[in-house]
């Protein structure tokens, strides 16, 4: 393990999302910064557009973000929010009160993705001291993405999602084999309510899981739940 920082208080959200509509969303995910509490909130896949293949790239300067980098300012919060682009990639943009950057693209794209989008390549962020790998939803599960990752450095892996409503246990069968395989918390966002890509409805059901691969917190399937939990040595 490498060294970290004090304890950190992370949390897992899934906004409400109306398709394509990144003003209304920006604003659902300013509310949620500021009712988690957290150092640093994690966000579905593509929680900004909505899992909708064909919505335009957001620019890390778009003023649309502008709710965000308040709600973290106000807050101290860094959000790593969903969202199509430049690249243009299934991307994370990391928002604080000084604005947006891109962090990550996912790397492995699952079925028609690969017709819009390019991949990305494994990340780490520091925050306080502790490494974040990051993913976005099928990454989470292709063993040799967290390996790739962990091969970085990392503490943590969290990830944004898109599942089915009948797949809500996959997010814990595949934090427990990253946390077996690399002994780390994982944190994984899911959407919660209707989205594109034939997704009527999503499983929600956002977690947090220890190092040993214990559930920590869990969300409800509902939109605008979160979870929250304290990563610890």
């Amino acid at each position: 393990m490498i060294r970290r920082g004090a304890a950190l208080r992370i949390a897992v959200a899934q906004p409400r999302c109306a398709a394509h509509d990144v003003t209304a969303n920006a604003v659902a995910h300013a509310e949620a910064v500021r009712a988690a509490g957290a150092r640093v909130v994690v966000f579905p896949e593509m929680s900004l557009t909505g899992y909708e293949l064909d919505a335009a790239p957001v620019s890390p300067d778009d003023e649309r973000l502008a709710p965000i980098i308040t709600a973290c300012a106000e807050t101290g919060t860094l959000a790593l929010v969903g969202a199509p682009v430049p690249g243009p990639r299934i991307g994370v943009l990391a928002v604080d009160g000084d604005g947006a950057r891109v962090v990550y693209g996912k790397v492995h794209l699952h079925g028609s993705e690969a017709d819009r989008f390019v991949p990305g390549e494994c990340a780490v962020i520091d925050v306080d001291g502790w490494r974040l790998g990051l993913a976005v939803c099928r990454d989470t599960g292709i063993p040799e993405h967290a390996a790739k990752t962990a091969a970085l450095g990392m503490d943590g892996y969290v990830a944004g999602v898109v599942h089915a409503d009948d797949e809500a246990e996959v997010h814990g069968e595949r934090a427990r084999r990253v946390a077996a395989d690399h002994g780390v918390w994982v944190a994984t966002a899911a959407f919660a309510g209707p989205t594109g890509g034939g997704f009527d409805r999503t499983s929600g059901r956002s977690g947090i899981w220890s190092a040993d691969g214990e559930q920590i917190a869990e969300a409800s399937a509902d939109p605008d739940d979160f979870a929250r939990a304290v990563f610890t040595e």
